[in-house]
């Protein structure tokens, strides 16, 4: 495996002189863009040119990750030439949330097959029920396949989010790809670091990802009373107080949710995954230590399930991060990257973005819909 990462940079343009010399059809590029790219799509075009035969995919996102730093009105790019591992790629359009189970259905099976490893999957990120995508992908029943990626996203605006097919930019698709073969070694791990705080409810009135009583009263008016002051900025200051939700008492797994939108006239609340009837859910707030190590507990969990040596380099390290940790973490934002990249091999490079959400087992199995976490996915082929 060859493994070259670059950056562009409006105003100032690409971080290297001359593209590497890595066209070829098992050849993957990864690329991470600021969403007013959207209007500026040439340098997506210029990799686009560079590269024909290669498989590119990408997203917007609320931040872009390039190493350890993180930022803003740039482009972060991974190219990735496997050398004994094929990859496919597999794309759908989805015009409806409704849609979003098959969807999830139609790539898994598009790519399914007895040698496949892995998928990293990314799609738009406001016109999709991540809950639901994740169970259709997840129809490829094999424990052993690892499903990663992420939710594109659009800083705090909750506007338009965009993905990256063929080097063009469209806004209602979802692109996975597939790694096959006995070489490639895929690993994931996911953490959060949230705080949990008052009762317990249930959520007594929903309907798919839309939530609209907790314990028989009003979600909407619950979220403006803990916000007080901060309620007039929602959607986005929901992002300072994440869902967490399970199944029942017994149920150890815990899910995180993010708002994507409200509505006062209904009194509902949208967010990025499903709120099942029935569930419990618990408000959460954040902890600034916590979240910083929960990033690099999600490194360690790549780390300890894969048994990663020096002698896999290079290692790739994508790295999918919620917009709600982002905005807590302000200026303290890339300690959770410095975290992350310290623990890993000399020389692993790391990109990746800020997301609507977060696709990756929970511990292993199957994979679910995660908001406010840091995910990452390792990727690298055995010498």
């Amino acid at each position: 495996m060859i493994l070259e990462t670059l950056r562009f940079v409006k105003d100032k343009g690409w971080s290297t002189n001359s593209f590497p010399d890595l066209d070829s059809e098992n050849t993957l590029i990864l690329v991470f863009a600021a969403p007013e790219f959207i209007n500026d799509p040439a340098p997506i075009k210029e990799l686009a040119k560079k590269y024909p035969k290669s498989k590119i995919m990408g997203c917007s996102g609320s931040g872009e990750i390039a190493g350890a730093r993180i930022y803003d009105h740039s482009i972060s790019v991974a190219i990735v030439k496997f050398e004994k591992t094929l990859i496919k790629e597999a794309i759908i359009t989805i015009n409806d949330p409704k849609d979003s189970y098959n969807a999830g259905k139609a790539l898994s099976s598009e790519l399914n097959d007895n040698d496949l490893k892995g998928v990293f999957v990314l799609s738009e990120g406001l016109n999709i029920n991540g809950s639901e995508l994740v169970k259709g992908l997840n129809a490829i029943n094999k424990e052993n396949i690892i499903i990663t990626g992420g939710l594109a996203g659009d800083g705090s605006e909750f506007k338009q989010t965009w993905v990256i097919r063929h080097g063009e930019i469209v806004t209602n698709e979802i692109i996975a790809v597939g790694f096959y073969g006995d070489y490639v070694r895929i690993g994931h791990g996911s953490k959060g670091g949230w705080d949990i705080f008052g009762p317990e409810r249930h959520i007594t009135r929903s309907k798919g990802n839309i939530l609209y009583e907790l314990d028989g009263k009003s979600a909407l008016e619950l979220y403006k009373e803990y916000l007080g002051e901060k309620a007039s900025g929602l959607p986005a200051t929901g992002l300072l107080f994440p869902l967490s939700i399970r199944k029942d008492l017994n149920d150890p797994k815990q899910l995180v949710r993010t708002i994507l939108a409200v509505n006062d006239k209904e009194g509902s609340l949208t967010f990025a995954g499903d709120m099942p009837m029935g569930y419990l859910a618990q408000l959460m707030r954040a902890n600034f230590d916590r979240l910083i190590t929960g990033a690099k507990e999600a490194g360690e969990l790549v780390l300890n399930r894969n048994q990663l040596q020096k002698k896999l380099a290079p290692l790739l390290l994508v790295a999918v991060s919620c917009v709600g940790r982002r905005l807590l973490l302000g200026e303290r934002t890339e300690e959770e990257t410095e975290s992350v990249l310290k623990i890993f091999p000399e020389g692993t490079q790391l990109v990746g973005f800020y997301s609507y959400g977060e696709i990756s087992p929970y511990a292993k199995g199957n994979c679910d819909l995660h908001n406010q976490t840091m995910t990452l996915t390792s990727i690298c082929e055995d010498i």
